[in-house]
C-alpha cells in the first residue's frame, strides 16, 4: 500500500542544501528521504528523553546551588 505524503516548503542554508543533495546522489536516494528520516531519528530522541523523564519523576529535587557545593566538595570542579 501506498503511503500518504504531505508536501512542505523548508528553507535551509545554502551549503545544508548543498551537502544534503550530495549525500542524495552518493546514497541513492531522495532529499525528501533523508529529511523524513532525519525527522524521524529527532522524534525518536525526544520520546526516549520524554521517557527518562518520566522515570526520573521521583527522584529528588537539588537547587543548582546545591549541585555546585557537591561538585566542589567532590572535587570534580
Amino acid at each position: 500500500m501506498a503511503t500518504q505524503t504531505k508536501r512542505a516548503t523548508i528553507y535551509f542554508d545554502p551549503i545544508l542544501h548543498k551537502a544534503l543533495r550530495l549525500k542524495a546522489v552518493e546514497t541513492s536516494r531522495s532529499v525528501s528521504e533523508l529529511v523524513n528520516e532525519a525527522v524521524k531519528e529527532a522524534l525518536l530522541e525526544d520520546a526516549e528523553d520524554l521517557v527518562a523523564f518520566d522515570d526520573r519523576s521521583d527522584d529528588p529535587l537539588i537547587s543548582y546551588d546545591e549541585m555546585v557545593k557537591r561538585l566542589r566538595k567532590d572535587g570534580r570542579i
